[in-house]
């Protein structure tokens, strides 16, 4: 909302939004912060208002900052406003007929203006004060109505009679019953507990999302920590509040905490910006329009700023300047948002700018924040993405699946609209991690333990097929990703994807020959991209090549297990798929996804993930549980014929995953067929065993020596990268030294190379 020049000091308007009626007040040119909390008089103001506009559940003091109170705190005013209106108007508590019936008049120029000053100025200026006022007041007239002539007892106690109603009047308020226990020792003028029942959400004028910036005054602190580049650095409060089981995020980002010069500055730099609107074909390269963006952004900041004779150093200037993009061609506070490596999902949900955003945080699982997205927000945000993606969302295609990369922030994207969301725009934010997932961060992690390491870092050596399966939120596609890096480098790979959530970029950098096909979503209709199915039959025709898929929705599954049969022995082929079991990925592929039974046998692997949580129900953690093998002998029912063999279980009491007997002892299928076609292996389970313990060690060994040598980047990809081939390499010397790569052997060699990289990086 943004008042005409010239609009009367405290002048109020009532815009409909979001289904509310939001009363904005003007008091731009006013000398002080409007404050509900600190001001009488601007509570004063505000009830008087109410009085005049009682369907009114939210109010905004429109200034450089924006203050907006919310319809709880204004219910608390709405109910002053209304006793204030009944004692006037019902009760008629300043007409002499009700302050000194009958002919006693002789208190009566008393009485009226002490019913005056407690119901025209202190009940609107200070609720509490006039409780506490009036029972003052009650108390000492009863002292005095025993000192009373008889002829004047009984005006005295239609008198006493009115006090007392006042009373019970304001003790039937939410006001009075929130704070009634706390009143002990309080005078007049003190404020402090309104602070405790008014706290705004503040909002610079050049976005419409509010904030709650001060912390609950009951809340305790959990953990606090900074995010984003040290230019643009932002405040994160993990909060406990009591009787609540969700944590609070409480945000504060650089925005929030401007002087009111530079919030004057930002908002005439955005009114010029916001003059030169983006074309859509210019969002087909959005990180160059932000840079171009930003330069123009610094370089009107720079010309006003010496206009107004505003002195900015170089660091506030790209400060500032960063803040302008973010609210002109951004998303605003999501941006800040995904500066935090600890969050996983954003949820904005419908009706926009009635609802706080969640999150759900990596340690504290979900949480509430302090944030909450206003209509035009989700709107422009709506528009962004129809622009960025190059795909319709309407009523006609209510759903749109892409994808957002800020700097080197990525996250995918859910967006539905009415009809599906009948309440209008709603968002879901899946965020990656910047740097791959790698399998010793895993181990770390708990979600997996060495020996899992070993056996998937065999299995993918040994060219299986491998369905990642779990429920939503589970961690599919981040472990896809991490066995991605498992691939020796020097082999080709395909990665299939409607959504791009797997680190191919990253891959990239790191020396893989590696293409990425993007494909149609399942729910997409309307575009011009090849379908999931289509996608993965190109991808057959383009070489040899480990396939890998995003994820199995929908008719794709068909040319996936087509991927499977032709590439089994020769290539990994391994994507994600919903499912909570074996049978129930089973069930989804058959039943659902119409893949034959027969076909579901080129399946060789399935690895299922799920979130397990604590007793109290309040702590979840991602745990991979079981890593089953697909046999072939049976025909129609793998659960029934015995078709799937657990390498793998879950031990609940350990927290981790424990190999099997049939693991143990040698009896899995799949690990003697890749032992079969190894010189050295075939018949000999004693040297298999002992290959799949030597990666687990080297991968426990790694997950150690990071920290004990405080050295936590030898648990990202390129350590990774590098630690596998110098595996690969010392393995190969040995074999052709001795025959076979004894796992001792290669430990030892590879555990003193390790050694002396990390002096070397040491030095």
């Amino acid at each position: 909302m943004i008042f005409k020049k010239g609009t009367k000091l405290y002048a109020c308007e009532i815009v409909r939004e979001a289904g509310q009626d939001v009363m904005y007040v003007n008091y731009l040119g006013a000398l002080y912060v409007p404050s509900i909390a600190d001001s009488p008089i601007v509570m004063a103001r505000t009830i008087d208002s109410l009085i005049e506009s009682p369907n009114v559940t939210r109010v905004v003091f429109v200034q450089q900052r924006n203050y907006s109170y919310d319809f709880k705190q204004i219910t608390l005013l709405n109910e002053i406003a209304q006793l204030y209106v009944h004692l006037i108007k019902q009760e008629k508590v300043l007409s002499a007929k009700t302050l000194e019936p009958g002919r006693c008049k002789r208190h009566l120029p008393q009485r009226y203006d002490t019913m005056r000053y407690l119901i025209l100025t202190l009940l609107k200026q200070d609720p509490l004060g006039c409780y506490v006022e009036t029972k003052r007041l009650l108390r000492e007239e009863r002292i005095a109505a025993k000192k009373m002539p008889r002829e004047e007892q009984t005006c005295e106690a239609h008198y006493l009679h009115l006090l007392s109603k006042i009373i019970i009047l304001l003790e039937k308020t939410v006001f009075i019953k929130q704070t009634k226990d706390k009143l002990a020792g309080f005078k007049l003028g003190d404020r402090s507990l309104y602070s405790q029942l008014f706290r705004p959400e503040i909002l610079p004028n050049f976005t419409f999302t509010r904030l709650m910036a001060t912390l609950p005054p009951e809340a305790e602190i959990i953990e606090q920590y900074e995010i984003g580049p040290e230019y643009d650095r932002s405040s994160v409060t993990i909060l406990s509040t009591p009787g609540k089981t969700k944590y609070m995020y409480h945000l504060v980002a650089p925005e929030f905490t401007l002087t009111e010069n530079l919030q004057s500055l930002i908002n005439l730099a955005r009114n010029v910006l916001l003059e030169h609107k983006p074309k859509a074909e210019e969002f087909t390269d959005p990180a160059r329009i932000r840079q171009v963006f930003f330069n123009i952004a610094r370089d009107l900041l720079h010309e006003l700023s010496s206009t107004k004779k505003i002195t900015l150093s170089y660091r506030q200037l790209n400060k500032l300047a960063t803040i302008l993009v973010r609210y002109t061609i951004g998303f605003g506070l999501i941006e800040v948002l995904l500066q935090d490596d600890n969050l996983q999902d954003i949820m904005v949900n419908a009706p926009a700018g009635l609802v706080p955003v969640f999150i759900r945080h990596q340690e504290f699982d979900e949480c509430d924040t302090n944030i909450i997205p206003s209509k035009e927000d989700a709107e422009s945000w709506a528009a962004k993405f129809r622009m960025i993606s190059g795909r319709p969302l309407d009523e006609a295609n209510p759903v749109l699946d892409t994808e957002l990369i800020i700097g080197n922030a990525r996250a995918r994207v859910a967006i539905i609209q009415q009809p599906l969301s009948p309440y209008g725009l709603a968002y879901a934010f899946r965020r990656h991690r910047e740097k791959p997932w790698t399998l010793p961060l895993y181990i770390k992690n708990r979600m997996i333990n060495p020996i899992t390491a070993g056996l998937l870092s065999f299995l993918i050596d040994g060219s299986r097929t491998m369905l990642i399966a779990g429920t939503r939120s589970s961690g599919k596609t981040s472990l896809l990703g991490a066995c991605m890096l498992e691939i020796m480098p020097r082999y080709r790979v395909i990665v299939c994807e409607g959504t791009l959530e797997l680190p191919v970029n990253s891959l990239r950098d790191l020396g893989y020959d590696i293409l990425r096909m993007k494909v149609r979503e399942a729910l997409t209709r309307g575009s011009t991209e090849l379908s999931a199915a289509e996608g993965i039959r190109t991808a057959l025709r383009l070489g040899d090549s480990s396939l890998i898929v995003g994820e199995v929705r929908s008719t794709e599954a068909l040319a996936l297990y087509e991927a499977m049969r032709i590439g089994a022995l020769a290539n990994v082929v391994a994507g994600t798929i919903h499912g909570a079991s074996p049978y129930g990925v089973f069930d989804r592929v058959v039943n659902d996804l119409k893949v034959p039974a027969t076909s579901f046998k080129a399946t060789d692997i399935i690895l299922i993930c799920n979130p397990i949580k604590s007793p109290d129900g309040l702590h979840r953690w991602r745990r991979v549980l079981q890593l089953t093998e697909v046999r072939k002998h049976w025909l129609t029912d793998p659960s029934i014929e015995h078709g799937f063999v657990d390498l793998l279980n879950y031990d609940v009491k350990k927290d981790e995953l424990a190999a099997t007997d049939d693991l143990i002892n040698g009896e899995s299928e799949v690990l003697k067929d890749i032992a079969g076609q190894v010189k050295g292996w075939a018949g000999s389970w004693d040297a298999v065993w002992d290959n799949i313990l030597l990666r687990a060690k080297i991968k426990e060994v790694i997950v150690k020596t990071s920290a004990k040598a405080k050295m936590p980047e030898l648990l990202e990809a390129p350590w990774t990268i590098k630690c596998n081939n110098m595996f690969h390499n010392i393995s190969d010397k040995v074999r052709q030294e001795i025959g076979v790569p004894k796992g001792r052997r290669v430990f030892r060699e590879w555990q003193d190379w390790l050694k002396k990289e990390i002096k070397k990086k040491k030095l």
